[in-house]
């Protein structure tokens, strides 16, 4: 255990701060499974928009990555195109 008081408030904000990244992320990744899960071309296209926002979301707060949100975004076009 951490001997001094700034440890200690140290341990305790990353704490809070990974359960918030981690809601945001599970967030993302629901949203995006419910995309690719979804076969309507029109309504995956107006769900698109919801979730290339939170992916961007996510990757300016530095929860993922910029490339990892392009390459998701990149796929589930790919994946609307073929619908």
């Amino acid at each position: 255990m951490a001997n001094h008081k700034s440890a200690i408030k140290r341990i305790r904000q990353a704490e809070a701060k990974r359960d918030h990244n981690r809601y945001f992320a599970v967030t993302a990744r629901n949203a995006v499974k419910k995309l690719r899960n979804t076969t309507d071309k029109q309504a995956a296209e107006a769900l698109y928009p919801e979730v290339a926002s939170k992916l961007d979301k996510l990757a300016k707060k530095n929860i993922i990555h910029k490339n990892k949100a392009s390459n998701l975004k990149s796929k589930l076009m790919k994946y609307i195109s073929s619908l």
